[in-house]
């Protein structure tokens, strides 16, 4: 796939694009300050605006960071968007561990309703999934760098509410973070019912329900 922005298309580069605007003095400033500059930039244009009007040009002419530097990081403007939002999200996403599954998979999964049902988060989030299917690129990112590392702080999670015996040994986590995620993933994708808190509570009860042990 060529280094150009994904498969969306996006207006002609414009020359003043190419040079980005001065952030500091003179100086080599250090990598991580650099990516955390362009992620920041990225988070608020998509979290603004969604994927439209979204270019790597302009990314380097708000952050002050050359496309050079930029591509050398990430090949495609799809690949930059999901680590922008994921920087932007990551906080909100972070998965409690207090001892109590049910009350850490309440907390972790109300955050997660609240930011695709009430926030252009989800917007944003349903668009990026829907551009992978045609962008290699970015479906690579959005594995390695999202769904995968979510999936895995959920079983492990679940793995250690197992192991404390608060769910039964035979429940399956991998299946379970597909019934209660996947049910937010689909309301999402197919908006015929709202992301609210009576749908995120009435899914956590009828599920914890049936994978917790009797007394939890």
């Amino acid at each position: 796939m060529s280094r150009q922005e994904g498969t969306v298309p996006h207006p002609p580069s414009n020359p003043a694009d190419e040079q980005p605007t001065p952030r500091r003095g003179r100086g080599r400033r250090p990598s991580d300050e650099v990516r955390a500059d362009v992620l920041h930039t990225v988070g608020e244009i998509l979290l603004d605006e969604g994927l439209a009007d979204f270019t790597i040009e302009r990314v380097a002419r708000q952050s002050g960071v050359s496309k050079t530097t930029i591509y050398k990081w990430w090949p495609s403007r799809g690949a930059l968007a999901l680590d922008g939002y994921f920087h932007k999200v990551e906080t909100t996403l972070a998965f409690p561990d207090t001892d109590d599954i049910r009350a850490d998979l309440t907390t972790q999964l109300h955050a997660f309703g609240h930011l695709v049902g009430d926030t252009p988060a989800g917007r944003l989030l349903a668009e990026l999934i829907g551009a992978a299917q045609t962008d290699p690129e970015l479906a690579t990112a959005y594995r390695s760098l999202y769904s995968a590392e979510r999936r895995r702080l959920a079983v492990t999670r679940l793995l250690r509410a197992q192991e404390s015996g608060q769910v039964r040994p035979e429940v399956d986590p991998q299946v379970v973070v597909d019934q209660l995620w996947g049910a937010v993933y689909h309301r999402l994708l197919i908006p015929d019912e709202p992301i609210n808190p009576t749908f995120i509570t009435a899914l956590l009860d009828n599920l914890l329900t049936g994978i917790m042990t009797p007394g939890h």
